[in-house]
């Protein structure tokens, strides 16, 4: 069990931060010190958790929301792009295909298409 002011809860602090906060620019700096951690010490504590940087965590969380807002509400990739908290739209685009294997129109047409198919 976690104490209360345990790295374990500062961390899952941060982390709940992270979920909240996700489309507002990161300073790892900042959410470190709001845990009361060094940042190297904040960063090897986030990677344990997460097995991925708070930098890398945080791209995780905006691109899935992304995902599930083109997916589920018709959304359009440039307009989600900024509405997660991306500042360009072609890095968005970018790192959305690398994660998901295909630019955004597509991984959401064949993600449809997949749908349809299981259901017929």
């Amino acid at each position: 069990m976690a104490s209360a002011g345990s790295q374990s809860q500062q961390i899952a602090r941060a982390i709940d931060w992270l979920k909240g906060n996700f489309t507002r620019p990161l300073r790892i700096e900042d959410l470190a010190a709001q845990v009361n951690m060094s940042t190297s010490t904040f960063h090897h504590h986030v990677r344990e958790v997460t097995a991925m940087s708070p930098l890398q965590y945080q791209k995780w969380l905006r691109l899935n929301e992304a995902r599930r807002l083109m997916l589920a509400e018709n959304k359009e990739a440039t307009r989600t792009a900024f509405q997660v908290g991306y500042e360009s739209p072609s890095q968005f685009s970018r790192e959305y295909g690398r994660m998901f294997g295909a630019p955004p129109l597509r991984d959401i047409t064949n993600l449809r298409q997949g749908a349809t198919a299981d259901v017929g």
